[in-house]
């Protein structure tokens, strides 16, 4: 993953010393569990914990010339710990190490996405509760619809990124297993003893069958739901970047002193954050379909997932990462303009009642059929002519007769779209 998107506490768990750190851990305590069991001397175990060390340029080394890294940090150990390092990976296979570690770094970055996803949270909830009352024009097909507010469309985001946090919370459990089963994953070589043991110890679970490694059933569902969060990033971002629009400008990305927006037009105030965050969700979403793709792998074993883990592990939670930190920090400083939204909510001289006179009609005796037909042929008089609607309604003969001129005033109250944003908030937020 490049520097531009990336943050160094989520880079570090894919760093080369994470990964042989925790390799040496899934070692180590395999030994110590080894030793319990009486298959190693127990001062075998302590020596791997006393004088093991490794140095990442030289297991590169030693691999350049065996062509397999499992072997290369192994050779590496061994030359720190001395003889006693002829008990280390008694009757494991390299998918225990590779697989357990996998799982170790998918928790590790778990907790930071996790993270992330609450620091969004608090800047949605906090600008919700900020613009709750604020009425804005809510569209359908880009075109005006009815109204509502603002601190709804921000509640609709916050509930979904909840929903988001349950998901990856989950995909974070069931990810969070630990294979040290051996050849084929039949326990033969090895007591199914290390594997409780070494679980503990990491944190993990023990896969309940592994068949050489862990089934990527769990690692496609942990991916697929980095795609969705990343799907909600950008619808969350696509709004902001239609709210943005000159003709619209209802909302805008927080413009700093010295900041510019063209290099060839000096007016310009472009919303770059979230286009880079429409992009940035393509690329966490790019990582689904493989994912899913390694679920289908050889009898008990073939390596054509690794290559494709090695990149995607990295890259879509290192993306993901910052692409959730950025989204905070649009929320956080997002600049707000109420009274562009009310002038759009004015822009179609009252269109947007037209369903309340419709309902009106209604409910003064005229059938939905004719009800429709009286209120549509006014509103295409307000896209067709540029009328007004209540000045139109007002002289047709056909409305009036059923609805007086002051019950029709009534009718455009854009209050009446506000009575139950407390219902809404209690369900998202609670009590408020």
């Amino acid at each position: 993953m490049i520097s531009r998107y990336s943050r160094p506490e989520m880079v570090a768990i894919w760093e080369p010393e994470n990964k042989f750190r925790i390799w040496y851990e899934i070692e180590a305590h395999a030994c110590d569990a080894q030793a319990e069991l009486g298959v190693i001397p127990k001062e075998a175990a302590q020596a791997v914990w006393d004088k093991g060390a490794f140095e990442v340029d030289r297991i590169d080394e030693i691999e350049r010339e065996t062509k397999h890294d499992v072997i290369a940090f192994l050779t590496n150990l061994a030359e720190h710990v001395g003889d006693e390092a002829r008990f280390v990976h008694q009757g494991m296979t390299s998918s225990d190490v590779l697989d357990t570690c996998l799982a170790v770094q998918l928790t590790q970055a778990t907790e930071i996405l996790l993270s992330d996803i609450d620091r969004l949270l608090v800047a949605l909830e906090k600008r919700a509760l900020e613009f709750k009352m604020t009425p804005t024009i809510g569209r359908s097909h880009g075109i005006h619809a009815e109204p509502t507010t603002f601190g709804i469309k921000l509640a609709t985001f916050f509930a979904e990124f909840s929903r988001n946090k349950d998901r990856l919370f989950q995909a974070g459990k069931d990810i969070g297993t630990c294979a040290i089963s051996g050849a084929v994953g039949t326990f033969a070589n090895i007591d199914p003893f290390v594997e409780e043991y070494v679980a503990k110890a990491l944190g993990l679970e023990p896969e309940p069958v592994s068949t050489q490694v862990i089934p990527r059933d769990r690692h496609a569902m942990y991916f697929s739901v980095l795609g969705i969060i990343a799907s909600s990033i950008e619808r969350l971002a696509t709004e902001i970047r239609h709210m943005q629009r000159t003709e619209v400008r209802e909302v805008e990305e927080f413009f700093s002193k010295g900041q510019k927006g063209s290099s060839a037009m000096p007016h310009k105030r472009n919303p770059i954050l979230t286009e880079n965050l429409t992009g940035l969700a393509r690329m966490v979403r790019s990582a689904v379909v493989p994912a899913q793709e390694n679920v289908a792998l050889w009898h008990e074993r073939d390596i054509s997932h690794s290559s494709v883990e090695r990149m995607i592990g990295p890259d879509a939670t290192i993306t993901l990462d910052f692409a959730l930190n950025r989204l905070a920090g649009v929320i956080e400083n997002l600049l707000v303009y109420p009274e562009s939204m009310q002038k759009n909510l004015d822009e179609l001289g009252g269109l947007i009642f037209s369903q309340r006179v419709l309902l009106g009609l209604t409910q003064a005796g005229i059938s939905r059929e004719d009800a429709y037909l009286f209120v549509q042929r006014n509103a295409m008089k307000v896209w067709e002519e540029g009328a007004d609607f209540l000045t139109a309604l007002k002289s047709d003969k056909d409305v009036i007769s059923k609805i007086s001129p002051k019950e029709l005033d009534a009718l455009f109250d854009v209050k009446y779209h506000t009575k139950n944003v407390d219902t809404i908030f209690n369900r998202v937020f609670g009590k408020n």
